[in-house]
């Protein structure tokens, strides 16, 4: 499984550095790739490659920008990866989260924020990081040997698309 995530807030995009952008595909996409290139020539057929994306590749939050695009690239790596890793019998699929309820949360958000955190899903709160393990395993599983390339959203009932 490959979930590596930098994330900043940023209310204009002048307001993100050159670095902060490069920062942000470095440890979001690039890390994935060379991962993943360096795990592939070790992998058996039946083996899985599970990626994180977000809700935010489908539906990006403004303020989110490069994270927002890391997380569509990584939808975009993971269905070029399935289709060139088939033939080696190698599935890729990706997991794309909607708000999770994690440590993160109330050390890197204003109170208020925390206290209505995940409200903006149909289901009105967020994810425990429990209600999520179940897609992984299931992808990592024989009972998936032919779900490859898909995206899996996990999202509180918002739809992505």
């Amino acid at each position: 499984m490959n979930n590596a995530a930098h994330q900043m807030s940023f209310e204009a995009i002048e307001d993100i550095s050159d670095e902060e952008w490069d920062l942000t595909f470095a440890t979001n996409i690039s890390a994935m790739f060379y991962i993943t290139k360096a795990a592939v020539p070790h992998m058996n057929p039946g083996s899985a490659i599970i990626n994180t994306a977000s809700v935010n590749a489908d539906t990006p939050s403004p303020q989110l920008l490069a994270y927002a695009t890391t997380k569509g690239a990584i939808q975009n790596f993971t269905a070029g990866l399935s289709q060139l890793l088939a033939e080696k019998g190698i599935r890729a699929n990706c997991v794309a989260p909607g708000p999770v309820w994690t440590p993160l949360i109330p050390s890197t958000m204003p109170k208020e924020k925390v206290e209505h955190f995940g409200e903006q899903v149909p289901m009105k709160r967020p994810a425990q990081p429990a209600e999520l393990a179940p897609v992984y395993v299931m992808l990592a599983s024989d009972e998936a040997s032919y779900v490859s390339g898909a995206t899996i959203a996990v999202t509180g009932g918002k739809p992505i698309l």
